[in-house]
């Protein structure tokens, strides 16, 4: 390795060392060598082969010392031939060894991510609800990926370069002593000249990478909301973009300035400690030939302790700061052991029950709920805050009772802020209740497995969220295995058959970032045929039509006439002329059902829905939207 080359991976090893100083849980040691228990011998093998590089790389300037001491002494050219081929096969071993260990690297390092990355993507897909809406998804990605591939490098190079480098300098402190002492000692006076500016240097170019990665971080916040389609639409609408370009060009220039100046840092510390390193050569070169002409050393020691000398310098650099590595390796393993040890709120009960056959009824037993604290559902530092809020939300529902009999239609109506959307969520077990029971056909839904449950409900969202796939893996999220033939026959029901057929690539359309190719109508109706390929026997609706103008209504509520029909249906609503079909209307309040009734029977009682309903209608009386039909 030349001193070009350590003085780089010195420089580094020293910015990086700058950046992480803190402190792990110690019990994470004994986590890591667990989960890598399956490839422990892959791992042993790594360092044995690791080793016996170390070996063979001291091995090699000792023989072209011997080569020169042998030109020297007028040896038979056989000797010199015999060392000659030696080294050529050592050469050959080294560069064999090298693709295995490199082979074995690979396929440890590789392994690891692979499993990290599946169990922390498994795990993260048990939280709740609550978990996602407060973790920045930024920094969650991040732990999948750099923490993930930081905790890697502990195996594939960080382990492999301790073990290695420690052999190394041994050998090559013990061959060197034993050439000559007075030079080794000599050179080694020389290396603190080359280990402490990388450390200074380093601090300063970690201090300037981290201002610069501030800056990336925000420029690419501002390009990610400014490139998508709601927010090009804001930016059009509200900001001038000459504001936007001003904004995002002085950030850019500061990278820029910052760059220039690290790449400056860089050369002047390379050719500083290249500098160094090559007076250290020149005085061994010099104190050598002074031994060699007093006759007290041969020719050939001066060669080997020269080549020496750059193993030395290159494995004694790399130990100064392997500390501070297999410390900030040891940190990424407990990042990404610390989102696994985040416990889940909602879990599947050990021994399930099956889903109750036939129609199925739903009944809230005085539910009481408030949504959890964060310390109970997230991460400080995937918040991005010192500490998490321990106080809980305020109680969202108190004592909640209504049921919903086979085949029924319920509407939930009141504020906003009620809780209606509380109990589609508590329904289909986004979230668990506080106190109380919510049960299908009198089983609680606790005591379902999540597969029965989703099954069994069938929830359908105000956004109408779409993913940035196709039509049809945006309908096979709900049922993998549905055929071309189940998809269209959902599609048609949903009234978006005609549409699909229209496409350039019909079924294979892709319906852009969040759907946003589509109308809010399309979307929607889309979303309702993902529900009708599940055929769900209890159907939600939370607010599925509030977004949409009364020509997308129509058809959304055209296709709802499917998604309903011989359905136990519980319907979220703000406008009262879509719910006065309903067999029951269940009227919230602070969290509290405070009526109940069929439409007439609550409008001729006079209270709290009789006050909506003439807010809503005092313009006009008699709406001209359309109704949800009954079921």
């Amino acid at each position: 390795m030349s001193m070009e080359i350590v003085a780089w991976n010195s420089l580094y090893n020293a910015m990086h060392a700058a950046q992480d100083r803190r402190p792990f849980s110690r019990a994470t040691l004994r986590r890591i060598f667990g989960f890598v228990r399956d490839r422990r011998w892959q791992l042993i093998g790594f360092v044995v082969l690791s080793v016996v590089t170390a070996v063979l790389a001291v091995a090699t300037p000792l023989l072209a010392g011997q080569v020169v001491n042998a030109l020297f002494a007028g040896t038979a050219f056989e000797v010199v031939l015999r060392l000659a081929i030696i080294i050529a096969v050592i050469a050959i071993a080294e560069a064999a060894v090298g693709i295995i260990t490199r082979l074995l690297s690979a396929r440890i390092g590789e392994g690891l991510i692979l499993d990290l990355r599946q169990a922390v993507y498994d795990h993260v897909q048990t939280m709740p609800i609550a978990f996602f809406t407060r973790t920045r998804t930024g920094a969650l990605v991040s732990r999948l990926n750099n923490d993930v591939i930081g905790a890697q490098r502990a195996f594939s190079e960080t382990l492999s370069g301790v073990i290695g480098n420690v052999v190394a300098v041994i050998l090559t402190l013990v061959v060197m002593l034993g050439l000559s002492w007075q030079i080794t000692l000599c050179a080694l006076i020389l290396l603190p000249i080359f280990v402490l500016p990388a450390r200074r240097m380093g601090a300063r170019l970690a201090r300037l990478e981290r201002e610069a990665a501030n800056h990336n971080s925000v420029m690419s916040t501002q390009m990610t909301e400014r490139f998508s389609a709601p927010g090009a639409t804001l930016v059009k609408l509200f900001a001038r973009p000459e504001r936007e370009s001003a904004e995002f060009g002085a950030r850019a220039a500061r990278v820029r300035d910052i760059g220039v100046r690290t790449a400056m840092v860089q050369v002047i510390f390379v050719t500083a400690l290249t500098l160094v390193a090559a007076l250290a050569l020149a005085l061994t070169y010099g104190l050598g030939g002074f031994f060699v002409l007093a006759g007290t050393l041969p020719a050939g020691d001066v060669v080997s302790l020269a080549l020496l000398l750059t193993r030395l310098y290159a494995p004694l650099t790399a130990l100064a700061s392997a500390r501070v590595e297999v410390m900030s390796a040891l940190v990424s393993f407990d990042r990404v052991f610390e989102v696994l040890d985040l416990k889940p709120l909602i879990t599947e009960a050990e021994q399930p029950k099956p889903a109750p056959e036939g129609p199925v009824s739903v009944e809230l037993d005085r539910v009481d709920f408030g949504y959890p604290s964060a310390d109970k559902v997230s991460l400080a530092s995937l918040e991005e805050v010192a500490v998490l809020d321990p106080r809980a939300g305020a109680q969202v529902l108190h004592e909640v009772s209504f049921r919903a009999e086979p085949g029924q239609m319920i509407a939930l109506v009141g504020s906003s802020g009620a809780g209606k959307s509380t109990i589609a969520q508590l329904i289909t077990r986004l979230y668990d209740t506080d106190g109380g029971a919510i049960r299908l056909s009198g089983v609680d839904v606790r005591d379902l497995s999540f597969a029965a449950l989703r099954s069994t409900v069938g929830l359908v969202t105000q956004d109408g969220h779409l993913f940035h796939e196709s039509i049809r893996q945006n309908l096979q999220l709900a049922k993998p295995e549905a055929s071309d033939d189940e998809i269209w026959s959902a599609l048609e029901r949903a009234r978006l058959r005609p549409l699909v057929e229209s496409l350039p690539d019909g079924l294979d359309t892709v319906v852009g970032e969040r759907g946003y190719r589509l109308s809010g109508g399309e979307r929607q109706r889309l979303t309702i045929a993902r529900l009708l390929l599940t055929g769900p026997r209890v159907v939600i609706l939370d607010e599925a039509t509030a977004h949409l103008d009364s020509t997308s209504e129509a058809a959304v509520q055209a296709a709802l006439e499917n998604a309903l029909e011989g359905r136990t249906a519980i319907v979220i609503a703000h406008r009262l002329s879509t719910v006065r079909n309903a067999d029951q209307i269940v009227v919230l309040e602070g969290g509290r059902v405070v009526e109940r009734g069929r439409h007439e029977d609550l409008l001729a009682a006079g209270g709290r829905y009789a006050e909506l309903h003439a807010t809503q209608f005092a313009a006009s009386p008699v709406s001209p939207e359309p109704v949800v039909p009954s079921v």
